[in-house]
């Protein structure tokens, strides 16, 4: 099992790479081939799919892509060409927060990806792409409380959380956390 690899792209087409590492070429199905550089060195988080005829090697530029590449590919009915268009066209927290969400309509947007399938993954997936520590960093918990006892979801708290300075009184973080989902 591979976890990353380091080496130069050598070669770029429409949906792979080929790394050179160490002499040996690695071709490497990535969702953005074309954001990599020619001759530029690079760390590349892998994946790799094994089954009977087919050992295929897929790329990603950070570990979210790739944790979240992985926990879609675990989705019955969803595989590893269906779960790197993802990737490709959508950024790792706009697909969370529409599995968060339940925003089918989403999810239908990405190719090969129907109702059935869109509804598959919410039922998959919901509540388990939102770590604890995202939900709560730094101890937010009396802010969370309060911001869902005025009405806002989850989803939404967590994005202004990151904005918030967590050595502020209570009330300035309240007030501060209201401005921004105000926006």
């Amino acid at each position: 099992m591979y976890s990353y690899i380091n080496g130069k792209v050598k070669e770029i087409d429409s949906n792979y790479i080929v790394v050179d590492n160490n002499g040996i070429g690695y071709l490497v199905y990535t969702a953005n081939p074309y954001s990599f550089d020619l001759n530029q060195e690079y760390t590349i988080y892998l994946y790799q799919y094994v089954r009977e005829d087919e050992i295929s090697l897929y790329g990603f530029k950070t570990l979210e892509e790739k944790a979240l590449f992985l926990k879609l590919i675990g989705v019955k009915g969803l595989g590893c060409k269906m779960a790197l268009p993802m990737i490709a066209l959508g950024s790792p927290a706009g697909i969370i927060d529409a599995i968060e969400r339940e925003n089918i309509l989403y999810l239908k947007k990405f190719p090969k990806i129907g109702d059935k399938v869109a509804r598959q993954i919410v039922l998959d997936l919901k509540g388990k792409l939102v770590s604890k520590e995202e939900v709560a960093p730094n101890n937010f918990d009396e802010l969370i409380e309060a911001l869902k006892g005025l009405g806002y979801k989850n989803s939404d708290i967590t994005k202004v959380l990151k904005q918030i300075n967590p050595a502020d009184e209570i009330e300035t973080q309240i007030k501060e956390a209201l401005k921004l989902l105000l926006k």
